[in-house]
């Protein structure tokens, strides 16, 4: 699942969009204040940004021309009042990737939004293939040697992750800033709870998610590492 940051500051706007956006299996994370935004992409990965050009603290426009400057190139779609054509041009020049003029309709955020992510991801939303296990993120489904295997949106999020970056260590505090919302109530243990029930749903002879010990997990692309639990 992608992980998106609202930055809104109209608080109805902003609750309606990250409602809907979570029932479409989104993983969301919301700021109203542009300081705080900016702060969290420095701070965390996100997938793609909806970004309000007049939102306190620090503008849209600032916001996406300091990440810019730095070298960031996560996609930002700009929410505005504005519909004259210079104002769209700066957001343009700032590097905003696309526009949405409010009031808008929230299944055109969700198109927008998804061209968007298929642009970034270059054809990352087709199957991911790791050694025996297969998971289509537009199908919501993972299967194992082509048998279906049943996960939450937590753990489907998780091995999406892990399926990304195979043979790659991650520590519990990484996958806790990677995977999981910024503002949920999950902690070490809730990273090591998922990983251990997702471990039992895949089991097999060879384990394929290993805990490399003393450093944290890895998804191994063949299962041929000696792993502990």
């Amino acid at each position: 699942m992608s992980k998106i940051l609202l930055v809104e500051d109209d608080e109805n706007l902003l609750d309606m969009m990250s409602r809907y956006l979570r029932h479409e299996h989104y993983i969301v994370e919301t700021s109203s204040n542009g300081k705080d935004a900016y702060a969290l992409v420095n701070t965390y990965k996100y997938d793609i940004i909806v970004l309000d050009w007049n939102i306190p603290g620090m503008t849209g426009v600032e916001i996406c021309s300091k990440l810019r400057s730095n070298g960031n190139n996560v996609p930002i779609l700009m929410l505005t009042g504005q519909s004259a054509l210079d104002k769209k041009i700066a957001g343009f020049r700032a590097g905003t990737d696309d526009y949405l003029t409010k009031p808008f309709d929230i299944e055109e955020l969700t198109v927008r939004l998804e061209a968007l992510l298929r642009r970034s991801m270059q054809s990352s939303t087709t199957k991911l293939k790791v050694g025996p296990l297969e998971l289509d993120p537009d199908r919501f489904k993972v299967s194992k040697d082509g048998q279906d295997v049943h996960l939450t949106a937590m753990e489907f999020s998780l091995l999406q992750f892990f399926m990304k970056n195979p043979d790659k260590v991650y520590s519990c505090e990484a996958l806790l800033d990677r995977v999981w919302n910024a503002d949920s109530d999950a902690h070490i243990e809730t990273v090591r709870t998922c990983i251990k029930r997702l471990r039992q749903k895949l089991s097999s002879k060879d384990e394929l998610i290993q805990n490399v010990h003393g450093v944290g997990y890895k998804l191994s692309a063949d299962g041929s590492d000696s792993s502990e639990s």
